[in-house]
């Protein structure tokens, strides 16, 4: 039983095929929980946005529900002129507009994203991890322990420093098995063997 029907997710269907002098990229930042609304209220006025999302199957009483959330939550890709850009401020469902230093690398990294979606793949958010921040291990013999991230090798894992060690004294986790710690990042132990 769906919570929401899934609602827009790209419009107009050629939305990479837009030249980008005429309507170039921006990000709307939302207000909590409104990227939906937003994208409801741009279809009529025939505003280009790309809102992508994800299927979030929930199981309760023994009912299964299915939402749609958005994979960024709080932002909205645009496309548009400077009138455009007004029209969408007019809304009063946008904190901010962002500008796109780089279209060329927005539309690429979207359109890639877009392709996936398109293909069928599975994707899940996760939270952005760089060297220097804190993380702590949610599963497993390590679990509740924090960490630094040293460095990020392929895809899959994670080189995380283990402050509790004080040592420079790497261990490597499966990503999945890793959050952001609440604690800032104030010590980054650095080993020249961390690769």
């Amino acid at each position: 039983m769906p919570l929401l029907k899934r609602g827009p997710e790209i419009f107009p269907p050629a939305l990479f095929d837009l030249a980008e002098d005429e309507s170039p990229w921006f990000v709307a930042h939302t207000r909590s929980r409104q990227e939906k609304a937003l994208a409801r209220y741009l279809m009529p006025l025939e505003i280009p946005f790309y809102l992508p999302s994800s299927e979030n199957r929930v199981q309760r009483g023994g009912r299964n529900f299915v939402s749609y959330l958005p994979l960024f939550p709080g932002y909205v890709f645009l496309r548009g002129s400077a009138a455009e850009r007004a029209a969408a401020v007019r809304s009063n469902m946008i904190v901010r507009l962002l500008e796109a230093p780089d279209q060329g690398l927005l539309d690429e990294e979207l359109r890639d994203l877009r392709r996936l979606q398109v293909s069928g793949a599975t994707l899940v958010p996760a939270p952005a991890m760089f060297p220097g921040d804190a993380v702590r291990v949610r599963e497993g013999p390590f679990r509740g322990y924090t960490g630094t991230v040293m460095s990020e090798q392929g895809r899959l894992r994670l080189i995380v420093s283990i402050s509790m060690l004080r040592q420079s004294v790497a261990v490597e986790f499966d990503r999945v098995n890793l959050s952001l710690a609440d604690r800032p990042s104030s010590r980054v132990v650095r080993s020249a063997a961390v690769a």
